[in-house]
């Protein structure tokens, strides 16, 4: 997949699930250290919100973003994963205020690997919004083809009431 950062190209290993297609089983690291694979973690419909470094400055608003909104949606697992290590993460959640959603570290590259999210060149996993249902099928995706842009978070989070409704 072809994408941008500050509008040089960049491309990712591969082609991202498409709506309607499962997740690939993939690995990704809490912030207790404990290694947990996809089966894991989506055990309800589930919003995944992908972010190349959570220390730079729109990775952490679109963190922070969707922390804000977790408590509006009881059914509904919420993670942040970056390429960042999970002392990483736990530190700018830490200096941030960061408590109810969880992030993951994707620091071994298999779950961009796996989505073929995974920018070889900058050593991050690109951009992205997944929503994906209990039989671990993609419901909604937004590819983000720049990655210092944001989200489209009022999207996403109206499909999330579509399906909680």
């Amino acid at each position: 997949m072809q994408i941008t950062m500050k509008n040089a190209p960049l491309s990712t290993n591969g082609q991202p699930p498409v709506v309607g297609n499962k997740l690939p089983d993939f690995k990704v690291e809490k912030a207790d250290g404990t290694i947990v694979n996809m089966v894991e973690l989506i055990t309800r419909p589930t919003l995944i919100s992908v972010v190349p470094n959570i220390n730079t400055s729109v990775c952490s608003i679109s963190t922070k973003r969707f922390n804000s909104e977790v408590d509006n949606y009881s059914g509904i697992n919420f993670y942040t994963i970056s390429t960042n290590t999970n002392t990483e993460q736990k530190n700018w959640c830490a200096a941030e205020g960061v408590k109810q959603m969880e992030l993951l570290s994707d620091a071994h590259h298999d779950f961009g690997e796996q989505m073929g999210l995974f920018v070889e060149d900058a050593g991050i996993d690109a951009r992205s919004i997944w929503i994906v249902d209990t039989d671990k099928k993609v419901i909604y995706q937004e590819l983000i083809q720049e990655m210092t842009d944001e989200p489209n978070y009022n999207a996403a989070l109206e499909f999330l009431n579509e399906i909680t409704k």
